[in-house]
């Protein structure tokens, strides 16, 4: 069996010969510590698959060798510039999305945001409207990475994308319905938003959504072969979501719906979504929506897994991830117990363990491997 073959076995409830092992990218920064310590060459820090392949992995499930990305955000993006420098290094810059951020040297964490351009219905119009409308370009000027390059979907990559045989599955990215939102309003924009004048909220999530909709049907109506369908949000936090469940069932879910419904009526049942956090309380209008494989399902302080979600709505809700990546920053006990813990929840059956998210930089070379050697003799 292929990688492809073992992936859609467990993810529909058939017989497998093996679960397949797989990972979800790591930090450059991590690659770049195992360069220094002689287990990579200096290549590997631009191609990660050949990183994972030395580790013992089959595929990462959400890159761009394994996922065809259409564009889905603002085109164009706002040009990157420093507004301010404060004495003590600080830059405030406007981001790509239209979002001021501060940029404090020697900080590598998620930047603080200062302003947002997007404020109401004349920055609305002005800037962002006609950002996210849709063109043919967003679907045929995207790339897929075949090898070790990428091809433009009109210059090769629709072609890969038709073949029959393929090692590993390939996903369609259908972009995200409400991540976006957040990203240009921010987290109390779009609560006051909400609140000042929700027909202009209501505007905004139609238009992504839309924009959505017609990348999917687009790629769809191509011709290319697609595994699974593919969401991103990041909607969540340690405590829950940072919208409202009901406002996201009411105003976001109908979408979901809609998308998930385009991709069955051509063949693609497994639709996967990536939100970090804890996420319980969405989850419902998830999987009543459509979207049925949650990922990365992040561990964290809140001991994410599958089971009670399973419990809740049985065979229907899959899932991929859930693996406690820090354990790869301790020793091989802490790996082997996280291996055993894995065990009932493969058991439940639709669920292929995966770090919970990219490898960070503590994360050990040799622990790594034993987790993928430990998988494999527990799995294989």
């Amino acid at each position: 069996m292929t990688s492809r073959d073992r992936t859609l076995a467990v993810l529909n409830y058939r017989p497998y010969d093996r679960l397949p092992l797989l990972y979800f990218r790591f930090w450059n920064e991590t690659v770049r510590k195992w360069v220094a310590e002689g287990h990579v060459s200096e290549d590997d820090v631009r191609l990660q698959d050949n990183v994972a392949k030395i580790l013992g992995f089959d595929y990462c499930w959400d890159d761009h060798e394994h996922l065809f990305w259409v564009k889905a955000g603002l085109q164009p993006g706002f040009e990157t510039q420093e507004l301010k420098c404060l004495p003590d290094g600080t830059r405030h810059v406007l981001s790509s999305e239209g979002v001021v951020v501060a940029q404090r040297p020697d900080v590598r964490s998620i930047p603080a945001e200062i302003d947002h351009l997007l404020k109401d219905r004349a920055s609305w119009e002005e800037h962002y409207k006609w950002r996210l409308q849709w063109s043919p370009e967003r679907v045929t000027q995207s790339s897929i990475w075949a090898g070790d390059r990428p091809y433009r979907f009109d210059e090769g990559g629709l072609d890969w994308m038709k073949r029959e045989e393929r090692a590993a599955p390939l996903g369609l990215h259908c972009g995200s319905l409400y991540g976006i939102v957040r990203n240009i309003l921010g987290l109390e924009g779009s609560c006051y938003l909400l609140a000042d004048d929700e027909p202009l909220f209501d505007e905004i999530i139609e238009t992504v959504a839309d924009l959505c909709y017609r990348n999917v049907e687009y790629a769809l109506q191509s011709g290319a072969r697609f595994d699974f369908g593919h969401f991103w949000e990041d909607i969540c936090f340690k405590n829950g979501p940072l919208i409202n469940p009901s406002v996201f069932r009411n105003k976001v879910g109908p979408h979901y719906a809609r998308i998930t419904r385009l991709l069955k009526s051509q063949g693609v049942d497994i639709v996967s979504l990536d939100c970090d956090g804890k996420i319980d309380a969405l989850v419902p209008v998830w999987c009543e929506n459509g979207v049925n494989t949650m990922f990365p399902i992040e561990v964290g302080t809140w001991r994410a897994d599958i089971k009670p979600w399973r419990a809740q709505f049985g065979k229907a809700l899959r899932g991929v991830g859930g693996m406690d990546k820090t354990v790869l920053a301790r020793d091989r006990a802490a790996v082997d117990a996280e291996v055993e813990r894995l065990k009932p929840l493969v058991e439940l059956g639709g669920f292929i363990p995966c770090p919970d998210h990219h490898l960070p930089p503590d994360a050990k070379f040799d622990l790594v491997r034993h987790y993928c050697e430990r998988m494999r003799a527990r799995f294989g």
